[in-house]
């Protein structure tokens, strides 16, 4: 078992499976397998990203209400480098870059300064494609990793 998976949030673990289970012999999930009714009580800290093939190249689709509540504002509609959350825009694409690169699902745990507070995420990155070739969005499951220690 990989390191993180013995110490990440138990909601992530579930995020996970969800995912394995939605792609069955396939690489990858489409997002018509995703079911939201089927992920109540994770929908809040959800996010649905698209892979667009021009200069925004990632762009929030869908962002759930947790999330959104955590950064402060709502960055449906515009792209990963405009609405990131994270050190950098950089750094914020480099994440979703990672995920097309790997064609798997990749967790990492950020943590990051903003104007007012420190943040310390968990996020899972998972690839969704409608052919099971290129991948056309990425879901996202962000936990603030703060919230959960307590």
């Amino acid at each position: 078992m990989e390191d993180w998976k013995t110490k990440c949030h138990p909601d992530v673990l579930k995020m996970l499976a969800y995912w394995e289970g939605k792609r069955g012999e396939r690489s990858m999930p489409r997002r018509s397998d995703i079911d939201p009714a089927e992920l109540v009580g994770l929908l809040p800290n959800i996010m649905l990203v698209d892979v667009v093939d021009d200069d925004r190249r990632f762009v929030y689709r869908l962002v759930g209400t947790g999330e959104v509540q955590l950064r402060g504002h709502d960055p449906t509609g515009k792209s990963v480098r405009d609405g990131y959350f994270a050190a950098t825009p950089d750094a914020a694409e480099q994440r979703y870059q990672r995920v097309l690169d790997i064609r798997a699902p990749y967790y990492e745990e950020d943590n990051f300064q903003m104007v007012d507070r420190y943040v310390c995420e968990a996020n899972l990155f998972m690839p969704l494609s409608e052919d099971d070739q290129a991948i056309n969005m990425i879901m996202v499951f962000s936990i603030n990793r703060d919230l959960y220690r307590r």
